[in-house]
């Protein structure tokens, strides 16, 4: 056997060697950082022409004195809010499942995969789910009292609107993350596109839609109870009204019997997304 030559390696250049991000990556990150504490900055002093900084100093002191006028809570007063707690829950419960109900087609007609036409049809789904997304449910209420008038219906019209870019966003999401070799198996049986959406597409999302479902129920009861405060319907009104008057052992029973049920509303919501997934 002849022996064999171990040459010395080839001697490493700067080009050989790995970093993790090159310099024009490096500089651009440099100029980013840059821009985010000008930006930060900047932000500062507009939030410091129009502050007065005499009442932020003085806020612990203020908030201790209301949270003393706010203790003990008046008990006495919780049998009343029982009827508007009814309705806060009925708002966000009939809103949700108003807004699952539209948002329901809007998922399928933004999906690229289920859409009728990826260039007419999806821009207009998209829209309107950044629509829904854009406007916050308050300002839906103020709207929808202005049209409809005070009360429950303006509420619940309010949080289905509020629901359908939520539910619509991440159900559209979900269709277009299912198995396409599903839908390819189904496919090669003949079937149409109707067949198509109720075997392949349909099975696989129903567990994130009933989890989406509920996830925006549970947020809708928080929504639900502020809705009040500009005539929605709901124990916001009940808030308002004891807030007009200072009644703050009236104001400590809202605000414990709203952390209540949205206690309960979360763990029903996280035992049923659990039993789901």
């Amino acid at each position: 056997m002849k022996p064999t030559l171990v040459t010395p390696d080839a001697p490493t250049t700067y080009a050989d060697v790995w970093t993790f991000r090159t310099p024009r990556a490096r500089l651009a990150l440099w100029f980013g950082w840059l821009a985010l504490v000008a930006l930060f900055v900047y932000c500062w002093q507009v939030m410091n022409a129009d502050t007065m900084w005499v009442f932020v100093a003085d806020a612990p002191s203020q908030a201790a004195d209301l949270g003393s006028r706010m203790w003990p809570p008046s008990m006495a007063y919780l049998p009343e809010l029982m009827a508007p707690l009814w309705d806060t829950i009925n708002i966000a419960t009939l809103g949700t499942l108003g807004g699952v109900i539209m948002a329901v087609p809007v998922a399928f007609l933004a999906a690229r995969n289920t859409t009728p036409s990826r260039i007419w049809i999806r821009p207009v789904a998209l829209l309107v789910i950044v629509t829904s997304r854009s406007i916050n449910s308050l300002i839906w209420a103020l709207l929808l009292v202005a049209i409809l008038g005070p009360g429950l219906l303006a509420g619940v019209v309010a949080i289905a609107l509020r629901s359908i870019g939520f539910v619509g966003k991440l159900l559209y999401e979900s269709i277009e993350e299912t198995d396409s070799r599903q839908v390819e198996a189904i496919s090669a049986t003949g079937a149409s596109a109707a067949q198509r959406l109720d075997y392949a597409i349909v099975p696989q999302v129903m567990p994130a839609f009933w989890a989406i479902a509920m996830f925006r129920w549970d947020i809708n009861i928080r929504e639900s109870t502020i809705l009040g405060l500009v005539g929605a319907g709901g124990i916001g009104l009940k808030l308002q009204s004891s807030i007009n008057v200072l009644a703050w052992p009236q104001v400590a029973t809202i605000l414990l019997a709203i952390l209540a049920t949205v206690l309960v509303s979360e763990w029903i919501s996280a035992r049923v997304r659990h039993a789901i997934m």
